[in-house]
């Protein structure tokens, strides 16, 4: 998987891409991630990316040039790039789009706006805008960050079990079910019986209505978005009449 990110802050990034996951993932070659500043594709001598708004108002507009020209130096070829906008008048990204994202052949592209906004021309070249959610950030360099350990996490290597990915929240419609590790007594609190049982058949059915439980409790709105077999349907019940 390839990205791209323009920006006017580099420095955001260099930190957070070199540890953990996404540092191994980086260095295998699972991953490819190219930070340009925006400013080196500006023309005057102050590097200006912003200007006054039309019209008044509040607030800093960033200017079209900066952009156009740098991805169109950057990747001139369109057919090779996704061009991904981070706004609030996005759509709201989850764990769906991040698996959509994950199967993109092209370059994912994102262009981190700053100040009030970015000069709605830009959106002439954007392939999508996405928002984390309803909330307000300070610029589009976090939410850049959180789609691409999304989106990583889900190719091919980049976890360390073959199943990691595909057992986490959301990635299966609902909730995970709770984590233990050692010690299994901890100021008197134990971990499940169950767990320590080794009966593999019933451990996953312990686990799945948990994990049903937490999404009832928490997210019921999930149940009705996934796929739900005949045994989870008798495991809400049981989690029903248990509550």
């Amino acid at each position: 998987m390839k990205y791209g990110i323009i920006t006017i802050f580099p420095e955001i990034f260099h930190t957070y891409l070199n540890m953990g996951i996404l540092k191994r993932a980086l260095q295998k070659g699972l991953i490819e991630v190219k930070v340009h500043n925006l400013r080196d594709y500006t023309t005057d001598k102050h590097r200006t990316v912003d200007d006054y708004p039309y019209g008044g108002g509040a607030g800093m507009v960033m200017k079209p040039e900066p952009f156009f020209t740098a991805v169109e130096t950057l990747y001139p070829d369109a057919t090779k790039r996704r061009v991904i906008m981070l706004s609030p008048a996005g759509k709201k990204f989850d764990q769906g789009t991040a698996m959509e994202l994950s199967t993109e052949n092209r370059r994912l592209l994102f262009l981190c706006g700053r100040y009030e906004a970015i000069d709605e021309r830009v959106k002439t070249m954007v392939d999508n805008e996405i928002s984390l959610g309803d909330y307000i950030l300070t610029g589009g360099e976090l939410p850049a960050l959180v789609i691409i350990d999304a989106v990583s996490r889900l190719i091919h290597g980049v976890l360390g079990g073959n199943h990691s990915a595909e057992t986490e929240s959301f990635s299966w419609g609902i909730l995970d079910y709770p984590h233990y590790t050692r010690p299994s007594v901890f100021r008197g609190l134990s971990v499940p019986e169950i767990l320590l049982s080794g009966n593999h058949k019933e451990i996953l059915r312990w686990r799945r209505k948990k994990a049903l439980r937490l999404t009832l409790e928490r997210r019921p709105e999930l149940l009705g978005k996934c796929k739900l077999s005949d045994e989870d349907y008798k495991l809400i019940s049981e989690i029903k009449e248990e509550l």
